[in-house]
C-alpha cells in the first residue's frame, strides 16, 4: 500500500459560545473542507478558568450529529477523569451517532488547577503515565470489540466486553498527546496519530525521539501521523505569526513544521474577523491539497 503523504489540517473549536454557534461554526468548518474537527476535555478553560465551558465528550457527540463528513474527536481525553472503560463506551457511542467518523484522542492529563478545585488526584508524573499506558491497553482492546481480562496495578476487568462494536475497524484511530520519552514509547506502540504542541525544534526532536521508539520495537515510523496542535500566542511566543493572518503567514507555519515532520495541522479556530483569510486558505491550500 502506498502511503498518503498529503498534509492534513483540523481545526480545534472553544467551547464557550451558545451551543446554536458552536454548531453553527462546526458546520461551517466542514464545508470549508478541514479534514477533522476537535474539542477539548476540560473542566475548567485553562486559558481563563471563569468563562463557561461545556463538557467535551458530551459536546462532541451532539456536534457530530450536526456534520457529516469532518472527522471529530476529542483533544485530548484527559486519563484523570474517566474509567478508560468509559471512554471506550464513549467513543463506540459517538463512532456510531457521527457514521464511523471519530478520532480517539487521549492524554495523561496536565491542567493541575483544575485538578486542584475539583478534588481530582493528579499522581505524579511517573504515576500518571503508568495510569496512561494501562487505560490506553484497556481502551485499545475494549474499543476493538474484545472480550478483556487486564490485570493492571491502576485498571483491573475481567471478562468485560462492549456492545455494540465500533462502525471503524479495528477500532477508531488512536490519537495519543505526548510530549515526553516515556509517553512517545507508548505512543510507538499504539497510536496512530501522535499530537503534540511546541516550537519547530521541540517537534523536531520529538518527531526523532517517535521515530527511533518505532524502529526499537519495530514498527513503521510512517506508519504514525505527525499532528501539530497550534494556536496564535504559541505560535507568536516563538517567534512565527499567526497562522490565520495571511495566507502567506500560513504558508511559512505550515513549511518549517512540514520539514521538520509534521504532516497534520490541527489549529485553533480563527477569529470571525479572520473568516475571510481562512475561506480563501481553505480554498487555495486545503480543498487544493485533496
Amino acid at each position: 500500500m502506498v502511503a498518503d503523504t498529503r498534509i492534513r489540517f483540523g481545526i480545534c473549536t472553544d467551547q464557550t459560545a451558545p451551543y446554536p454557534v458552536m454548531a453553527d461554526r462546526w458546520r461551517y468548518f466542514e464545508e470549508l473542507g478541514f479534514d477533522s474537527i476537535w474539542d477539548c476535555d476540560h473542566l475548567n478553560r485553562p486559558s481563563n478558568p471563569s468563562d463557561p465551558y461545556f463538557e467535551g465528550w458530551t459536546l462532541l457527540a451532539a456536534l457530530a450529529a450536526e456534520t457529516e463528513r469532518i472527522r471529530v474527536g476529542v483533544l485530548v481525553s484527559s486519563n484523570t477523569f474517566r474509567h478508560p472503560a468509559l471512554v471506550a463506551q464513549q467513543a463506540i457511542t459517538i463512532d456510531h451517532v457521527s457514521g464511523g467518523r471519530l478520532e480517539l484522542g487521549l492524554g495523561a492529563g496536565w491542567f493541575e488547577a483544575e485538578h486542584e478545585s475539583f478534588g481530582i488526584p493528579l499522581e505524579d508524573p511517573p504515576i500518571r503515565v503508568a495510569r496512561f499506558r494501562e487505560a490506553v491497553e484497556v481502551i485499545d482492546s475494549l474499543a476493538r470489540g474484545r472480550i478483556t481480562t487486564y490485570e493492571g496495578r491502576h485498571y483491573r476487568l475481567r471478562d468485560a466486553q462492549l456492545r455494540p462494536p465500533p462502525l471503524q475497524s479495528p477500532r477508531p484511530p488512536l490519537t495519543l498527546g505526548a510530549h515526553r520519552p516515556r509517553m512517545l514509547r507508548i505512543c510507538a506502540e499504539y497510536a496512530d496519530r501522535w499530537n503534540s504542541t511546541g516550537t519547530v525544534r521541540e517537534m523536531a526532536e520529538r518527531n526523532r525521539i517517535l521515530d527511533q521508539a518505532c524502529l526499537e520495537i519495530g514498527r513503521d515510523p510512517a506508519e504514525i501521523t505527525r499532528s501539530l496542535y497550534g494556536w496564535a500566542s504559541a505560535m507568536a511566543s516563538s517567534g512565527l505569526p499567526d497562522p490565520w493572518s495571511s495566507l502567506d503567514a500560513f504558508s511559512e507555519v505550515v513549511g518549517m513544521f512540514s520539514e521538520v515532520g509534521v504532516n497534520e495541522f490541527i489549529l485553533d479556530q480563527p477569529s470571525p474577523e479572520q473568516y475571510q483569510i481562512a475561506e480563501r486558505i481553505a480554498s487555495e491550500v486545503i480543498r487544493a491539497g485533496n
